[in-house]
């Protein structure tokens, strides 16, 4: 009961007249951001583990750690690839997904135009696309041919003088040879002629009947004989000490001649600027080129392989480690409607930035990766060789026996 000592207290506050009494309010702005703190840190966490933003991505660097609490399927995983539905059926915890490109053994070969075609333009183009040629094969023609055929012309009239004139020094030689025997040959027939003159003479002298004048004339034309056969040796001496071949004159219009075949052949390889051939056995892929046009900076055709067709995995580095040459891989091209099979042939040594981007915008695309070359298998081969560059999705079971093991 209520204490009659003790009024009660009124419920309602007297109000001044004119004033209206302020409502009661049960909700403050204060709990709508305690509600809200909670939403917003779990968003931005959510949001920065898929995008992985510089500081948080050399946060990892730093530290090591793992997005995901160490898990074998973190947050922040290679690209979210749309597996097909069948591969996404069949998919394994142990396997590893990466996005790949289909490509010719070796790689695709851009063919460009010869080294020092300079502003050579295209003539004509001898090949079309999806042609199966052989290496060396003349692919196209550049407008500089008329200008290096002359070349070659000119370089050829050349070595025809050049060996005229070798033929003309030997024969010059040889005649020179020739007359400088001659020339003993009378030498040596004059200085007889005149021992024998001074000796008759001298005969004379001695019984009185040839004068002292005449015995010193015939003296003097005795010993002018014998110098004349002295100089005669000496001249044939210079032609016959040496072979013909060995002659000075002839050596030096010999080496002009070669001198004149390296001009030729010189302008020969000249000529092969104006012929743009295959660098390799392949089919052509692409023709970037039309005749008229300047050879493109990146190549006049592209061709390749594709008897034999690979594919090039991005592997990220964190799962490259349970990757093996042999292990078996799942290419799902749904361009092509079906999937093609090949096996790890090799697994680059170096770590590179994504080249193959998705469709997915948010994506990582500063991811590190190591490329895994993968040998397709003769059907597969023969349906993506007319496919090169296709992207594909690439499902490398890891589970299997690797080469060289059981």
């Amino acid at each position: 009961m209520p204490d009659p000592a003790k009024p009660d207290l009124p419920l309602d506050l007297p109000v001044s007249p004119g004033t209206q009494p302020a409502p009661r309010r049960w909700f403050r702005k204060r709990y709508l951001l305690v509600l809200l703190i909670p939403v917003f840190m779990f968003s931005g966490a959510v949001i920065g583990m898929y995008f992985q933003p510089p500081g948080l991505q050399k946060f990892y660097e730093l530290t090591g750690l793992q997005p995901g609490g160490g898990s074998d399927a973190p947050i922040a995983l290679p690209p979210d690839i749309e597996l097909p539905p069948r591969m996404a059926e069949t998919m394994l915890p142990t396997d590893v997904v990466g996005l790949a490109r289909v490509m010719p053994r070796g790689d695709v070969s851009v063919v460009a135009a010869p080294y020092g075609a300079g502003d050579a333009r295209v003539a004509a183009i001898l090949v079309a696309e999806g042609d199966r040629v052989a290496k060396g094969t003349p692919l196209a023609r550049l407008d500089n041919r008329t200008a290096l055929e002359g070349a070659v012309l000119l370089a050829e009239a050349n070595l025809a003088v050049r060996q005229a004139s070798l033929m003309q020094t030997r024969a010059a030689v040889e005649a020179s040879r020739d007359e400088a025997q001659a020339a003993l040959d009378q030498a040596i027939a004059t200085a007889t002629e005149a021992t024998t003159s001074l000796a008759r003479t001298e005969e004379l002298f001695q019984r009185a009947v040839a004068t002292q004048a005449t015995l010193d004339s015939v003296r003097t034309a005795a010993e002018a004989a014998r110098q004349a056969v002295v100089r005669a040796e000496a001249t044939l001496k210079r032609f016959s000490a040496l072979a013909l071949e060995d002659q000075p004159d002839v050596v030096v219009a010999a080496r002009n001649v070669e001198a004149a075949e390296a001009d030729l052949a010189r302008a020969t390889l000249d000529l092969q600027r104006a012929v743009v051939v295959a660098p390799i056995a392949g089919t052509i892929l692409d023709i970037r080129a039309t005749p008229g046009q300047r050879p493109p900076a990146d190549g006049i055709m592209d061709m390749g392989d594709t008897d034999t067709m690979m594919a090039e995995v991005e592997v990220w580095q964190d799962r490259i480690a349970v990757v093996k040459p042999g292990q078996p891989v799942e290419l799902a091209a749904p361009a092509l409607g079906q999937s093609l099979i090949g096996t790890v042939e090799s697994i680059g040594l170096t770590v590179g930035r994504q080249g193959l981007i998705s469709d997915d915008a948010a994506e990582n695309k500063d991811a590190r990766v190591i490329r895994v070359l993968v040998a397709l298998d003769g059907p597969s081969s023969s349906v993506a060789a007319r496919f090169t560059n296709l992207e594909v999705i690439a499902r490398i079971d890891t589970t299997a026996g690797a080469r060289g093991t059981p």
